[in-house]
Order: structure tokens, then sequence, then C-alpha cells
């Protein structure tokens, strides 16, 4: 059993993988509104009758709306949601075990842009200072885009390698 994220365009490689490993898939997480992050959503919930699940806020139909530090389960598994707003409203971290799916919130190195007309600069400095921060330096990072020298990393590397982790000094 298992959860599909942020499924985005061509989906057939994700179904195929589905289909091959014979997985039950429960629910679909997507960890913010853009097109790109749940593109395929509607057909892995066609194939497979997993259930869209999202922030309360985002405007994509889920069947699920979720809140920070709310818990469920998906199979075996137990998602944590934390809401992350700063990209976009509605912009969560999925926490699960000892894998942290960041979306658009944080990627290898960097962090997801803040100029786009429903971002907020301020709130994305809170959520990268106060809620990624605060996670375990431990967690495997698996970001929504391979933007980095690496597709994957841990709390712990960003925290000592990303720039946009660094709080400013006071002079």
């Amino acid at each position: 059993e298992g959860a599909v994220i942020d499924p985005s365009f061509g989906i057939e490689p994700v179904i195929s993988a589905i289909d091959r490993h014979r997985l039950k898939i429960r629910h679909i997480l997507v960890t913010h509104r853009h097109v790109d992050h749940h593109a395929g959503a509607a057909d892995v919930r066609a194939r497979t009758g997993a259930r869209v699940v999202a922030h309360a806020l985002a405007p994509i139909g889920q069947e699920v709306s979720v809140q920070d530090g709310e818990e469920f389960r998906s199979g075996p598994l137990t998602v944590r949601v934390i809401h992350t707003p700063g990209h976009t409203p509605d912009s969560v971290l999925y926490l699960i075990e000892d894998h942290l799916a960041t979306g658009d919130t944080l990627f290898v190195g960097e962090c997801g842009r803040v100029d786009l007309p429903e971002s907020d600069p301020r709130a994305m400095y809170d959520s990268l200072l106060h809620r990624v921060l605060a996670l375990d330096d431990r967690l495997i990072v698996l970001p929504g885009h391979d933007y980095g020298p690496t597709p994957t990393s841990t709390i712990g590397r960003e925290r000592a390698e990303n720039y946009t982790l660094e709080a400013p000094q006071p002079r």
C-alpha cells in the first residue's frame, strides 16, 4: 500500500510502477495548488480509487481537506501535515516516517519562489525558519523538483548548506 505525492503531467510511468508493484494507492497527496503538482491526480484517482488530499485552502477539488498538525493513516503509513504558507497560501509538507515531501517549500539548496501573485515572502520566511528548521536533522527531504546538486537531501544538510535557511544576523 502507498500514496502518490504531487502527480504531475505524464503520469503513465507512475501508473506503470503502481501496476508493476501491485500497489494499492490510498491517497494522492498534493503539496499545493500549482497545476504541475496535481495535473495527474484525476488520472491516478480514476485508475486507483485513491482520494486526493490537499490543504483546506487549496482550490483543487480535493476529497480530503487537511489542516496543520493533522495526522492520518494511508495504509500502513502515518502522514502528518505541516502547513508552510509562503510559496502559496496552501503549501504543506507531508511527514511520512523519516521522509519529508516538501513540494515547492524547500528544494535542495533553495526554497520555492515567492515572486508569484499568491506568494507571501514573509510567510515563507516564517515557514522556513520556524517550521522547517524545527524538524529533525535526519529527515530525508523529497522536494517537488530536482533543482539541486542531488535529487534528495536531509534537513541537517539543508540546515548546514541551504542559504535560504540562514537567519539574518543582527548588526
